[in-house]
């Protein structure tokens, strides 16, 4: 990455994580580079009207014009345009949160993330990354959709380290794992990565670029709709992966979920 681009992104986020005006001196102390560095970022930030000076060695702050474009940029994202209407019905049915993930060779990048009315609920935010390929559910759905040369090597250079006493532990019974989640069409994380969080994932696939959508929450909330949530997971990947414009509502999927069996751990 360039440097100069680097060190914009690191003042940004910076600011995001101190959520105060900060002194030349305290950006160069907190980022670790020279103060005649960070003067030359700052003054294109300033001049171009995405930072200002609170008042004479009072510090500097962003303006409202990072957030302006961002949210300009957001309104017209051609993605979240046509998932967020199927993404929205999914979280509101099962009250949980429900995620998008962009698959890019072996990463796979959060896009959106939408919560439910619970104050007891899982957290991830847009721009991390899928923490952990074989004791995720959206880790699962990316591994399984590797062609077996490029299964096979990553399999072969994975490390199974143990996160939680269900996480997988062996390269044979995760080579299971994927193999009854193609079948069924969906991947399941039975507290494997986060004691007391059950996710299950699904992917489907716009202009050859795979997607990943997870369900996500308490194992006590979800494991007794686990049947509902997993029909309803893949009924709205196949509607977004089928339909061109992605801006219909769910209909009524009947008894879908009495169709789909529980794997559970």
């Amino acid at each position: 990455m360039s440097k100069i681009v680097e060190r914009t992104l690191d003042f940004l986020e910076l600011f995001a994580a101190e959520k105060r005006p900060l002194s030349l001196s305290e950006i160069s102390r907190l980022l670790k580079i020279p103060v005649s560095s960070c003067h030359d970022v700052l003054q294109t930030l300033q001049d171009r009207g995405y930072t200002y000076e609170i008042a004479p060695r009072a510090g500097y702050y962003p303006t409202y014009r990072l957030n302006d474009i961002a949210v300009t940029i957001a309104a017209h994202d051609p993605v979240l345009l046509r998932a967020d209407a199927f993404l929205r019905t999914l979280r509101d049915r099962l009250d949980e949160s429900v995620l998008l993930a962009k698959v890019s060779g072996l990463q796979a990048t959060y896009l959106l993330t939408l919560e439910p009315s619970h104050p007891l609920r899982f957290l991830m935010k847009v721009g991390e990354n899928v923490r952990s390929l074989y004791a995720t559910s959206a880790g699962k759905t990316l591994l399984a959709r590797l062609d077996e040369p490029e299964l096979k090597a990553c399999l072969k250079a994975m490390k199974l380290q143990p996160l939680t006493r269900n996480t997988i532990r062996t390269k044979s019974a995760l080579q299971k794992e994927l193999d009854v989640g193609r079948q069924r069409k969906w991947f399941l994380n039975h507290e494997e990565s986060q004691e007391g969080v059950m996710t299950l994932s699904a992917g489907f696939v716009w202009h050859s670029v795979t997607f990943i959508v997870t369900v996500a929450g308490p194992s006590s909330r979800i494991a007794p709709r686990l049947n509902e949530a997993a029909a309803l997971l893949v009924d709205t990947c196949r509607r977004l992966e089928l339909q061109p414009n992605g801006n219909h509502p769910l209909k009524p999927i009947g008894d879908m979920a009495s169709h789909t069996k529980m794997h559970t751990k």
